[in-house]
């Protein structure tokens, strides 16, 4: 059915109800047909009903509330809401991100079409949300949101904030007040060393936008790669504290944050009473950099990773780098143009290196033939580079990014603050990304990232920035633990001879917190599978002979590890006999390519998480030292975990277990119940390990956790609690 014919029943239900006449039902109609538009535009356009109206009228049909077209040009969104949905498919599906409550995991976003279900539950998937509420706006008001805050179209919304006909109704319906758009922080100098000016020469137009799915944002999860606008909250305390650079700088302590750790949302929502607000004048709206929009970032993103296609162990390892930059520069608090120019320099970092050594900074501190090799190479980046006319910032990190903080390191023996910022926090990135992604580092193993953490605090003022240090550390290891019990990290094997057509699928499936793996070949996917780690697989059909594919998962389901794997075709066939041979095998799905890259991620997800419910699931482990007992109560009370929380130490065993989120019983030792509970709380040395889907098998505690979490620090605070 045509976008128009579907719309055109609000149309006719507004003539039958007797609220239009037939002469502007007729004019309406033929005016969105002339158009090639939608009917509730032309209503507007054409002056027949006001936009409150229209919007009350079709938020009552849907049970929903609506945003008005002035509102959302003036809306505030944080990037971290942007995020949860890419631009290809809010562009898709028509629908724009407002507001996301994170302790509940619910999405709102503004769309035309509040019954569209499928739309709705594609995003919910691809957003990883428990549930995804629609509200209503005007259509040309959603694409206009969806063009400003994914595009950078600044001027997107001028043609729709006209004067509006006043309201002439009044009533219990409720719009959403998104809050005005901040002024856009100063974005002077960083006070750095001029290593290198910026070229003189013109600055480069913002380069093709890149036509395939754009990722999601690293901050807790994954963010997207520059596919959001630098916003600061709305409400602020107004107090400032000195940068790490030596100068003054938003404090990252301003912001209002949960229990989680997620930024509260900063919109408020109030009843309209009497007649529509006057219009005004839009917002400015800053003009940004070449290097400030999505395109130039989501270009660099996968042209680079295309280049690192080929690096045995390291696929991935600059977007990788550049997504913790970003989470550094943001929990800082920089500007948006500072942030954008770090990122870019840890997208060009490598750029010339690939050789022999993966120079990091701490292993060219560490060994004399990377410091030759450092040596050699620091300037590659931004030579290779120079004609592209980047940022003074982003070459002076590229140039220092091998300087030591105690004024050993190189090119230029630079010390302390004298080092630009920018070199700073990328030389930390990317010796952590090393250390947890590369299996040749100085450790020759994968590190956890508590380890990493540990190996960077061990070279705290003589190698690295001790406060970049200290904040990375608390960013990170948090970050990974929350994601660990909430949500598993399953291994994923893509078997696929085609590069270009696997790089895009492994960026979406990190995202989504998968580990991923590639093999090119059936004997290499083979060894992968044999190591027993496999938790899923996406496989071609066509592999070095025609439908080999099919074939190694016929093989697979003779051995016993490779009756638990979930099995995903991903191929260019769709015919139904390859599709009924793939299901006559017990794959669990088949997908036709081309297909949306974080949908089939989100898609994936959900697959595993399904299997491993039905086998019972398997156990999360760590340290006490990682993540205290307060913070993982928080974080699987607001997750709504149904699990069992086991406690060893030295002194003893304990557990906690959780349905749905709540406390329902505690044990320690002898001792059950609340008491059990706040004894626990005094831990600070031991173990855990975390066997999610344990059902309870009785009730000792009936308090929420709040309040269990509040008598504890009550105790703890007075004293009265001491480790057992």
């Amino acid at each position: 059915m045509s976008v128009l014919g579907t719309n055109q029943r609000v149309a006719d239900r507004l003539l039958s109800e007797g609220r239009i006449g037939a002469e502007e039902h007729r004019r309406a109609v033929d005016h969105a047909g002339r158009q090639r538009g939608r009917i509730e535009d032309s209503l507007i356009e054409l002056d027949i009903l006001p936009e409150g109206d229209l919007l009350k009228y079709v938020a009552t049909l849907h049970n929903t509330r609506f945003v008005s077209t002035e509102k959302l040009a003036k809306a505030a969104i944080e990037p971290r809401v942007l995020g949860r949905v890419l631009p290809k498919t809010a562009k898709m599906h028509g629908v724009f991100p407002v507001l996301l409550d994170e302790a509940k995991s619910v999405l709102s976003v503004v769309t035309a079409d509040p019954d569209n279900d499928a739309a709705i539950h594609e995003v919910k998937l691809a957003a990883g949300v428990r549930e995804v509420r629609a509200l209503v706006a005007r259509p040309a008001a959603v694409r206009a949101a969806i063009a400003r805050h994914y595009f950078k179209e600044v001027s997107a919304f001028e043609a729709l904030l006209r004067p509006v006909a006043t309201n002439a109704q009044t009533g219990d319906f409720i719009d959403i007040d998104l809050g005005p758009a901040p002024a856009r922080p100063a974005t002077g100098p960083i006070p750095t060393p001029a290593v290198s000016p910026r070229s003189p020469a013109v600055q480069p137009p913002p380069p093709p936008r890149a036509p395939m799915p754009t990722s999601p944002s690293a901050s807790g999860q994954t963010s997207p790669t520059g596919a959001r606008e630098q916003t600061q909250p709305s409400v602020h305390t107004g107090s400032t504290q000195p940068s790490m650079n030596g100068g003054h700088g938003p404090s990252a302590a301003t912001a209002q944050t949960s229990p989680t750790g997620g930024h509260q949302p900063t919109t408020q929502v109030r009843s309209l009473i009497g007649t529509a607000p006057s219009p005004s004048p839009p917002p400015p709206v800053p003009v940004l950099t070449p290097i400030e929009t999505h395109e130039y970032i989501e270009t660099l993103n996968v042209l680079v990773s295309l280049l690192e296609a080929n690096r045995q162990d390291l696929r991935g390892h600059s977007a990788v780098v550049a997504r913790l930059c970003r989470r550094t520069c943001e929990r800082i608090g920089l500007a948006p143009a500072h942030v954008a120019a770090f990122v870019v320099a840890a997208y060009l970092h490598d750029l010339g290196k690939m050789g022999a050594y993966h120079l990091t900074a701490l292993n060219v501190a560490e060994y004399e033939g990377h410091r030759v090799a450092g040596l050699k190479a620091v300037a590659l980046p931004a030579q290779l580079m120079g004609s592209v006319g980047l940022p003074a910032e982003t070459v002076a990190a590229l140039q220092a990014m091998y300087e030591r903080y105690d004024g050993r390191g190189l090119p230029h023996g630079l010390a302390g603050k004298e080092i630009p910022l920018g070199a700073r926090i990328l030389a930390v990135a990317d010796t952590y990304a090393d250390l947890t992604q590369n299996p040749r580092n100085p450790f020759r193993k994968i590190l956890r990232p508590a380890e990493a953490c540990d190996v960077l605090a061990g070279y705290r003022g003589t190698v690295f920035d001790p406060n970049i240090v200290d904040l990375f550390r608390h960013e990170v290891t948090g970050d990974d633990m929350r994601a660990r019990l909430l949500s598993e990290r399953y291994t994923v094997l893509v078997i696929d001879p085609d590069p270009e057509e696997t790089t895009v699928l492994e960026l979406r499936l990190i995202e989504q917190g998968f580990e991923v793996r590639v093999a090119r070949t059936v004997a290499q996917a083979w060894r992968e599978l044999e190591g027993g780690e496999i938790a899923a697989v996406v496989s071609e059909i066509d592999l070095e002979e025609p439908e080999m594919g099919l074939a190694l998962r016929a093989d697979a389901q003779k051995e016993s590890w490779g009756r638990g794997i979930t099995w995903v075709i991903l191929t260019r066939k769709n015919d139904r006999h390859s599709a009924q041979k793939a299901f006559d095998l017990g794959v669990d799905d088949f997908v036709s390519k081309p297909t949306s890259a974080d949908i089939f991620a989100a898609k994936l997800r959900q697959l595993v998480e399904r299997r491993v419910a039905r086998g019972g699931g398997r156990g999360v482990t760590g340290s006490l030292a990682e993540m205290s007992i307060p913070d993982m109560v928080q974080v699987l009370w607001h997750g709504r975990k149904t699990c069992a929380l086991r406690i060893q130490t030295g002194k003893g065993t304990g557990e906690i277990h959780f349905a749905e989120g709540q406390i329902v019983d505690a044990r320690w030792e002898q001792v059950v119940g609340e008491e059990a509970f706040y004894r626990m709380l005094a831990l600070h040395e031991g173990e855990f390990r975390l066997e999610p889907g344990v059902e309870p098998s009785g009730r000792t505690i009936a308090v929420s956790p709040e309040a269990l979490l509040l008598e504890g620090m009550r105790r703890l605070d007075e004293g009265m609690l001491h480790a057992p």
